[in-house]
């Protein structure tokens, strides 16, 4: 006679998947815990978290964006150069045509989602590997940025930016930076969009098994392109807003930022649902490296530190995120027949 399998709900396993799943949050809350009893002063204060949050909420929207092709084991490496161009291209428009700055931001946006759908056609029509596609597509960008600034600043008039656009950023709401409320409602759309709707069902099982998503009917090559798009589509709204944080026109900004993306996203990928990228994951791998770099800045480090806590934080995230990939694949291997899900019910 065999001997039972081991139950699915055994006080073990869940212990392992709640650590697994709210570990980093965790993590956050001692990180925080840590910092606070080290800085009593300083950093449990409201201005330092308001200031923690406003400068964060960039990285934050690009994390999310990087997040998206990543959902489809695709990879956008042109999201900080066009970073850049975005926000070139709204100082551009604003600051030297005189474009009324809604109708400039419209523009961007758009043109952000552009690129990104260029950049899914490349990918899935072109059969170029992800990562070179969009290097590329990334060089064209920045070569774009330098032809538009030539290498120089873009610098307001006497009469700078107008307040309605730059309130875009300065402005409050319950006492906070509002750019932490676009942070919110943006993971807040995109868990809807990859956990409830069938969208997120079709893009999850094209980056877990591309050839079976193609076998039940998915049509893998426009939805590809549609997480580009939507990659694209965030970048453009985060140029926008760092436009409107600093004023000045700087072509080459936006590099500063493709690390710090992807260590959110894929360090995200090992909470909540570990071993597969997702926002609410996304945001809480953001505030880790928000609350460990507003900490090490107070306590006096070097400026090479943070380069250093980002590489080093990558690493380990493409390390955690791999393994818990990998454990998730064991557990559904070892799973009995009656309760995986089949894939016509995750696509239907």
């Amino acid at each position: 006679m065999r001997p039972a399998p081991r139950s699915l709900f055994s006080p073990g396993r869940r212990l392992g998947h709640f650590i697994g799943a709210y570990g980093l949050l965790a993590l956050a809350a001692l990180l925080f815990l840590v910092f606070s009893l080290a800085l009593p002063d300083t950093f449990p204060t409201l201005d330092n978290i308001s200031a923690v949050l406003s400068n964060q909420a960039i990285p934050a929207l690009l994390a999310l964006g990087a997040m998206i092709p990543i959902v489809t084991a695709k990879f956008d490496l042109s999201i900080g150069y066009g970073l850049g161009l975005a926000h070139v291209m709204t100082m551009q428009l604003i600051a030297v045509e005189a474009w009324p700055w809604p109708l400039a931001c419209l523009v961007v946006v758009v043109g952000g989602a552009v690129v990104g759908v260029f950049n899914g056609v490349v990918v899935e029509f072109a059969k170029i590997d992800s990562f070179i596609a969009t290097l590329g597509t990334g060089s064209i960008l920045y070569a774009l940025t330098g032809w538009i600034t030539n290498g120089a600043r873009i610098v307001p008039g006497p009469h700078g930016l107008p307040p309605a656009f730059t309130d875009l950023y300065d402005s409050r709401f319950l006492g906070l930076p509002v750019p932490a409320f676009y942070v919110l409602a943006l993971t807040a759309v995109l868990w809807l969009f990859l956990e409830r709707l069938p969208l997120g069902r079709y893009l999850y099982v094209i980056g877990s098994n591309p050839r079976a998503a193609a076998l039940v009917g998915i049509p893998t090559r426009r939805y590809v392109i549609y997480a580009f798009a939507g990659s694209g589509l965030i970048v453009g709204i985060a140029g926008v807003l760092l436009a409107a944080q600093q004023r000045i026109g700087n072509p080459s900004v936006g590099l500063d930022y493709l690390l710090p993306a992807f260590v959110g996203a894929l360090l995200g990928s090992t909470a909540i649902k570990p071993g597969r990228a997702n926002a609410l994951g996304t945001l809480i791998a953001v505030v880790i490296l928000a609350v460990g770099l507003a900490g090490i800045g107070q306590l006096g480090a070097q400026f090479w530190v943070t380069p250093l806590f980002n590489g080093a934080t990558l690493l380990i995230a493409v390390g955690m995120a791999g393994y818990a990939a990998r454990r998730q694949l064991r557990r559904r291997r070892t799973e009995p027949p009656g309760t995986r899900r089949d894939m016509t019910e995750v696509t239907s």
